[in-house]
């Protein structure tokens, strides 16, 4: 009988071992300890409901704060996870809206009206599991009033 290393046995072996070696590669958790000066609701009037809105289905992405659910400890998860928050906090950071220029902030309102308006946002792979997350219409409604209220005190 030939006698190969590359055995199923083999395999799964090397396999789990490799999860297990990854688990010990930690990355940056995306979790502040102080509230930004620049902060959105620092310097506009962000109604209750918008704030519970955003804080629900944006902030884990686009804020300096991530609530982490359990599996985020697991590798590859934690790889992925802090993959998609830098991402969301490149595209829009609601804890550093103030330190955008005023045209920045004027896109940054107008793409948020479009994304929620489109479906697009919060992502279909964070209201899986995040089922409070789903915007409904009128959640999305109260989202453009305030948008368009928000932009009118932009200077």
């Amino acid at each position: 009988m030939n006698k190969s290393f590359f055995t199923i046995k083999n395999i799964l072996t090397v396999l789990l071992l490799l999860f297990i070696g990854i688990q010990f590669i930690d990355v940056q958790k995306n979790i502040s300890q102080d509230q930004s000066a620049n902060a959105i609701g620092n310097h506009y009037n962000v109604p209750p409901k918008v704030k519970s809105i955003l804080k629900t289905s944006c902030y884990d992405c686009h804020s300096n704060n991530t609530i982490y659910p359990f599996y985020s400890k697991l590798q590859p998860v934690k790889w992925w996870l802090a993959d998609h928050v830098n991402s969301g906090k490149r595209h829009l950071n609601f804890d550093e809206f103030n330190s955008y220029t005023r045209e920045k902030k004027l896109e940054k309102l107008d793409e948020i009206v479009e994304t929620v308006k489109e479906g697009e946002m919060p992502l279909a792979s964070y209201t899986v599991i995040h089922q409070d997350a789903k915007l409904s219409a009128s959640d999305r409604a109260e989202i453009e009033k305030w948008v368009n209220e928000t932009k009118k005190g932009i200077k």
